[in-house]
């Protein structure tokens, strides 16, 4: 990159104008760091009165000035950002691509749809079961049922909130081909059961790490065991992009599928602005087409246009660059308040992990023990002005949309059903203040006084 001393610096894979243009970016870019800093000082905790909230982007200047020059580059759709967000992620992962998409929920899509895909060999078909837990988010369940798989759901634990990785052997039947596993609120599943489980019986596996980026099992970053893992850049998550998500491939059989899916179904590889790239574009004979009919459009799969703008990318690549500082707060939130709330036990379930993990927790979940009910205890957090939440779906068999699903239930689901009922989470995340960890803290001392 170009860098100016105590300028706002342009980007070179963006910016190959004249003089005069560079410095019409730099000043736009130095009035908005201008902007952020007035509106920064504006912003002041009042504890009882200023919303603390369960989570929430954390940006600066830089993340501004970056969307800013990406927009005055005028690249709507995905382009240079892109590609080198795209490249970033691969490189942290360690993966054989990376594929940036609209949102975590397109991940998972895009994920259970490439292993369905005619494209992928020994690919799953409608019919095939897939392990997954039954307290999940909506949308890691969902891909499954829209692509006619049956879900086989399995209860999850208290404390850890993931799903029991000692019932996933007994739930393998005939007709199972695939583990769906997400880490659940950021912290890591058992790995080595999962694995084992999966290189027994041959199954694809997809990590849904959308909670969990920078989580780790045996110093190994989760999204790097299956063949697929998604990840998410909402708001809420570890990073932002606004909206957005990734597909990281690690089995390289299947990085031309994803690609594929999230781009129209199109057999084309070309990038954003470029043809001809396999140097046959109109020698092609696919399908029933006409021999010689354009590449550019012609489709090997059944897709979608999933693809997020340059704009979000750029703001990723800003985000990216502080994601170790992002995870290091995380866990350091983590320990204050289990600290602090250790001498509750009587009352509350505190979180744990599995000790061959170092987890990015994305929450600070808690399950109440009787007789504490968690109304109680919820409604005065939120009366104190601190945001609560219960964990995603719950028993998602109980919500409206999934009753009467095609499914399948090994065991019983009574520690997800305890979940749906007693816990919640309030969060964690780095743009909390030590003031604010302080406030949520002295408020939880003034509710067990009470109690």
């Amino acid at each position: 990159m170009k860098i100016r001393k105590g300028r706002a610096c342009v980007p070179d894979w963006v910016v190959n104008g004249s003089e005069a243009e560079e410095a019409i970016y730099a000043t736009i870019l130095d009035q908005v760091a201008a902007l952020y800093r007035l509106r920064s000082s504006q912003n002041k905790f009042e504890p009882g009165i200023s919303r603390v909230h369960y989570a929430g982007r954390v940006y600066d200047e830089r993340e501004m000035q970056e969307v800013v020059r990406a927009a005055l580059d005028f690249w709507l759709t995905l382009g240079p950002y892109g590609t080198k967000f795209e490249k970033v992620m691969q490189e942290f992962f360690q993966a054989r691509d990376f594929a940036l998409v609209n949102s975590g929920s397109s991940a998972n899509l895009v994920a259970v749809t490439t292993l369905v895909s005619p494209t992928v060999e020994n690919h799953l078909r409608a019919g095939d079961e897939v392990i997954t837990p039954a307290l999940t988010f909506p949308t890691t369940l969902t891909p499954i049922i829209q692509n006619g798989l049956i879900p086989v759901f399995i209860d999850c634990d208290v404390g850890t909130y993931n799903i029991r990785a000692e019932l996933l052997e007994k739930a393998v039947s005939p007709r199972t081909r695939a583990m769906v596993i997400p880490h659940t609120l950021g912290n890591p599943c058992d790995m080595d059961e999962v694995m084992r489980v999966v290189h027994k019986y041959r199954l694809f596996l997809i990590e849904d790490c959308c909670d969990a980026l920078d989580s780790v099992f045996r110093d190994r970053k989760v999204g790097t065991f299956g063949d697929l893992a998604t990840l998410s850049f909402y708001p809420a998550h570890h990073m932002t992009m606004g909206e957005g998500g990734g597909v990281v491939v690690n089995n390289k059989k299947l990085t031309k599928t994803v690609r594929s899916i999230r781009d129209w179904g199109r057999d084309c590889w070309c990038d954003p602005g470029v043809s001809d790239t396999c140097g046959k574009r109109f020698d092609w004979s696919l399908g029933g087409l006409p021999q010689g009919y354009d590449h550019k459009y012609t489709y090997s799969t059944i897709g979608y246009n999933l693809k997020p703008t340059d704009l979000q990318a750029a703001i990723g690549l800003v985000q990216y660059d502080k994601l170790k500082l992002f995870t290091e707060k995380r866990r350091r939130n983590f320990i204050r308040y289990h600290e602090a709330l250790k001498q509750y036990e009587d009352f509350l379930i505190l979180p744990h992990s599995d000790p061959r993990s170092n987890p990015s927790w994305f929450s600070f979940p808690l399950t109440v023990k009787p007789p504490l009910e968690r109304s109680r205890l919820t409604r005065w957090l939120e009366d104190s002005k601190i945001e609560t939440r219960f964990i995603f779906a719950g028993n998602i068999l109980r919500q409206p949309a999934f009753q009467g699903i095609p499914c399948q239930i090994y065991g019983n689901l009574d520690q997800t059903d305890h979940i749906m009922r007693n816990s919640f989470f309030i969060g964690l995340y780095p743009g909390l203040t030590d003031e604010m960890i302080d406030y949520v803290i002295h408020c939880f001392h003034e509710f067990f006084k009470t109690f």
